[in-house]
């Protein structure tokens, strides 16, 4: 099996340890552990005592019965037998794919997105479309478009919403027009859910794919919305024949998932209002100091996200992205991703839902450094 290098990854793994202004990240300010336990007034000495008797074992197999029913509880439609616990929601993506995309299989992919969701299933030996997400239609499918790219053995439809990396957001009338699209060849309709909830406007109207069409899976985890990617806790949420299939080739790779992050991942979900509402003060307060900063710095401009943790910024100097962001890091300690890690050259992904200070340090150190270096207009 030949797989691509995932790009965006081996940036992260190369270089996220020595940066000291972290703005590639793209979860929510990450809670302390005891910030978690204490985020409804718990006693941390009198939680921790309570797992002394617990068993270090398998566990539930498909996740703890409470885990199920509470990620259930997040759906309109999904039932707690209708959800499967996996290592984050890269994992959820991976067992998907690996459990329905075979060889000779058709699979339409919008791009950009995390590369994954079009890398895997070439892998797997699917033809992969790719729909792009353009600038000029503020990210967001060309649902033309994704019509002229179904085939016969179209089998999955795959969408990120939010999107990684621009911060676009399908409402209920796009999704609902790509639900029509994907039965009218019985396609399964992916979405990478995994920034579900993380809005800038409260009103928007952002159901799940899992409660929008029969054959709707959607991934999501702890990650981002939850601030506790060091769980590595995630789900699938889809129609139970496809939790079946998933399950039968679970077996082979993941057997189950850790009980202690069962138990955190619980009480998380217990608290979700609570770590939502802090989660979009952080990304409104953050995202309203980045679009001050991007309309008085000359040199970028951007497509305004609209929900999400991430943007991509435009810059107009003449310097490939991997150079500027390598060269930015060596100088400043300031780190953000590469457009070509999207494959959108000259153009940088920042990741704006950090701590505010961190933010506010970082882009000041990214303006200084263009106008020490010169490369402003």
């Amino acid at each position: 099996m030949k797989m691509k290098a995932f790009l965006v990854e081996e940036w992260m793994n190369a270089h996220e340890m020595n940066a000291t202004i972290n703005m590639a990240e793209t979860c929510v300010d990450s809670l302390t552990l005891k910030e978690l336990i204490t985020i409804d007034g718990t006693n941390p000495d009198e939680f921790f005592r309570s797992l002394y008797p617990l068993k270090l074992t398998y566990g539930h197999i498909e996740g703890s019965p409470e885990f199920r029913q509470l990620v259930a509880n997040l759906y309109e439609t999904i039932e707690p037998h209708q959800v499967l616990v996996m290592n984050g929601a890269s994992g959820a993506n991976f067992l998907v794919y690996y459990s329905l995309i075979e060889p000779g299989d058709h699979v339409i992919a919008v791009h950009p997105t995390y590369q994954q969701l079009y890398e895997v299933p070439r892998s797997f030996g699917a033809t992969v479309d790719l729909l792009e997400l353009r600038p000029e239609h503020h990210f967001l499918p060309d649902l033309d478009e994704l019509k002229s790219l179904i085939r016969p053995n179209t089998k999955m439809i795959c969408i990120n919403n939010p999107n990684n990396p621009t911060g676009a957001l399908m409402e209920r009338d796009i999704l609902e027009q790509i639900v029509e699209i994907a039965r009218s060849c019985g396609a399964y309709v992916l979405c990478d859910e995994v920034y579900q909830d993380l809005l800038q406007d409260a009103e928007a109207d952002v159901p799940s794919i899992a409660d929008l069409y029969e054959k709707g899976i959607s991934t999501s985890s702890v990650s981002k919305v939850l601030s506790l990617a060091g769980l590595r806790f995630g789900w699938i949420a889809a129609p139970q024949d496809v939790i079946a299939e998933c399950m039968k080739h679970r077996d082979y790779t993941t057997i189950s998932c850790g009980m202690l992050d069962d138990v955190l991942a619980v009480h998380a979900l217990k608290n979700y209002d609570k770590i939502v509402s802090r989660s979009r003060k952080i990304l409104r307060d953050n995202l309203a100091l980045l679009d001050e900063w991007v309309k008085h710095e000359q040199s970028f401009s951007y497509v305004k996200p609209r929900a999400g943790t991430t943007a991509m910024l435009k810059y107009d100097f003449p310097v490939p992205s991997v150079t500027f962001c390598t060269d930015l890091l060596a100088h400043t300690g300031a780190f953000l991703t590469p457009g070509a890690c999207f494959d959108m050259e000259g153009h940088v992904r920042i990741g704006y839902a950090c701590s505010t200070d961190v933010l506010q340090t970082g882009l000041e150190q990214v303006s200084q450094y263009v106008r020490k270096m010169k490369l402003y207009r």
